[in-house]
């Protein structure tokens, strides 16, 4: 396995609460990896150390070899940053239109001129099918292409590394699947290596390379999802079967208001 992005020992405590307690992960080079495990377990807390929102206790973060902690402090901002992060609920701004959402990180984070970045979001915007939504506000569109828009706005950087934090949270079933879908065109597109978090199990595993359950602090599994089930009496095994028989029950749900 090409290794791209290796998680060696990450520990994060929250007061006597030790939510990563010496997570090893290692991720190929564009690929589609997906977490998942129990509500609160620290999924998301892990994505967030990933992306430097916040700082690990303990444990290292290489990115091609390369700890990110200094890969960051050496890179110049013009070559764009190593990660991007797609929020649960898009965090678009209201008050900005599609063309200046997906523009706002250029203008935080390079010197590129007007005139480039306008070029780079125009290219941007033809490349996801955004060009008639650009001078929309996200109040003014979809479920579906405020994802589209968040998805644009996390690629605008050329990130080698997307990380997905519940990326289908309160679409249905089909607009999920067509999320999912988008994610795994985009990433064959741009050629960057994503990490979801996700509770939409089994969906999720259709696009995913490598599958990783985090459980009391740990990785507890980490292989492709057609292992998922080898051991019928795991835990893993236990989990899965809870998160098929809810996935069941809503759609169950869904189908009875209809």
């Amino acid at each position: 396995m090409d290794t791209f992005l290796k998680i060696r020992g990450l520990k994060k405590h929250f007061g006597a609460s030790r939510v990563l307690d010496g997570v090893d992960l290692e991720v190929a080079r564009s690929s589609v990896t997906t977490i998942i495990g129990k509500s609160g377990i620290g999924k998301s807390v892990l994505l967030k150390c990933i992306a430097n929102l916040l700082t690990p206790d303990a444990g290292e973060i290489l990115l091609d070899g390369k700890s990110i902690a200094r890969s960051r402090r050496g890179s110049k901002a013009q070559d764009g940053v190593s990660f991007s992060y797609m929020f649960q609920n898009n965090a678009l701004f209201d008050s900005l239109t599609a063309f200046e959402n997906i523009a706002l990180p250029l203008l935080e984070a390079t010197h590129l001129k007007p005139a480039e970045i306008r070029e780079k979001v125009e290219a941007m915007l033809q490349n996801l099918e955004l060009e008639d939504s650009a001078g929309r506000y996200p109040g003014e569109l979809s479920g579906g292409m405020k994802k589209r828009v968040a998805l644009a706005r996390a690629l605008i950087t050329n990130p080698q590394v997307v990380l997905f934090d519940e990326p289908t949270t309160g679409l249905d079933p089909e607009r999920k699947f067509s999320v999912f879908e988008m994610i795994a065109d985009y990433r064959e597109r741009f050629g960057f290596t994503a990490l979801l978090v996700s509770h939409d199990i089994p969906e999720v595993f259709e696009i995913s390379d490598r599958v990783a359950w985090l459980d009391g602090g740990v990785i507890k599994f980490f292989g492709k999802p057609s292992e998922l089930n080898a051991d019928a009496e795991s835990g893993l095994s236990g989990f899965l079967n809870k998160a098929n028989y809810g996935r069941s029950q809503q759609i169950n749900t869904a189908g009875n208001r209809i």
